[in-house]
């Protein structure tokens, strides 16, 4: 029964993870007469010498680092505004799910158009600012295209973040915050002592999951900027695609892959050892 399953993850799943895995030892190209040929770590070490890899990797951690405890925290603030008992829960659930169910694609060319130079963004920022505000062309500049596309996501996901923080505190028995609440025990002190707590596994998943989601930062970065302007939004998994079906360089970006992989790995275990050392 589960034949035809299992038949379809190894082929479009382990096959594709160990051929990653065998390339990035190869100089293999996506179209090329000559068979692939054994390196050894030459696409490593030309990944060392490589600026625009290490560019990628340093864009890569700095939309980490940013989105991860930014998306985290106001879905936490939203859920825990939603899980008030008060009229009009449901709807807001669903004004703040809406981004979630819209496709990161159409999501992305939408806020492409909003962040142009007489788009929605500078006209906003001009009707608050009486004029004064100078438009700026937020994709096409080094120093802000990053994190315009850090806003955008923060935007899209939160509220698929919010989801999960909901789900949590509703398992947080109701006993707990009436045994608190007798006890003397303000609005702080029960979040500090019987939420926080309460969220230990909640917020276990929810760190590693939007770690992993930021890390693979690609469709933002594919549909908004193509990684420029000179190179300042490009990532690490954009630049293995990049490298992968326009340069043809399938073992190189085999090798990108390989060092990615280890990289969401290591980040995830230690977010992993952290949250269980602190419970």
């Amino acid at each position: 029964m589960i034949s035809p399953a299992l038949a379809l993850f190894l082929v479009f799943l382990i096959v594709p993870i160990v051929l990653a895995f065998a390339l990035a030892f190869t100089n293999a190209r996506l179209i090329s007469p000559n068979p692939p040929e054994f390196t050894g770590l030459d696409n490593f070490a030309l990944l060392v010498t490589d600026p625009v890899f290490w560019a990628s990797v340093r864009n890569t951690f700095y939309f980490a680092v940013v989105v991860v405890p930014v998306q985290a925290g106001l879905a936490l603030l939203l859920a825990v505004l939603v899980n008030a008992k008060v009229r009009g829960t449901r709807f807001f659930r669903t004004v703040y799910f809406l981004p979630v169910v819209t496709s990161m694609v159409v999501v992305s060319l939408l806020w492409r158009f909003m962040y142009e130079d007489d788009g929605l963004i500078n006209k906003l920022l001009q009707a608050l600012t009486l004029g004064r505000f100078t438009p700026v062309d937020w994709l096409n500049d080094p120093d802000w295209a990053l994190p315009a596309i850090m806003l955008m996501s923060v935007w899209q996901g939160v509220g698929f973040t919010m989801i999960i923080w909901l789900a949590g505190l509703q398992t947080i028995p109701a006993e707990l915050y009436e045994a608190s609440e007798l006890d003397g025990a303000g609005t702080w002190q029960q979040f500090r002592y019987v939420t926080w707590p309460g969220l230990l596994q909640t917020r276990t998943f929810i760190l590693v999951t939007i770690t992993i989601a930021a890390f693979s930062l690609f469709t933002q970065i594919s549909v908004m900027t193509q990684g420029g302007p000179l190179d300042s939004t490009t990532t690490v998994v954009y630049q293995a695609v990049r490298s992968g079906y326009e340069q043809l360089q399938t073992g190189y970006a085999s090798a990108i892959s390989l060092v990615f992989f280890l990289m969401v790995l290591t980040v995830s275990l230690v977010q992993r050892r952290l949250s269980r050392e602190r419970g």
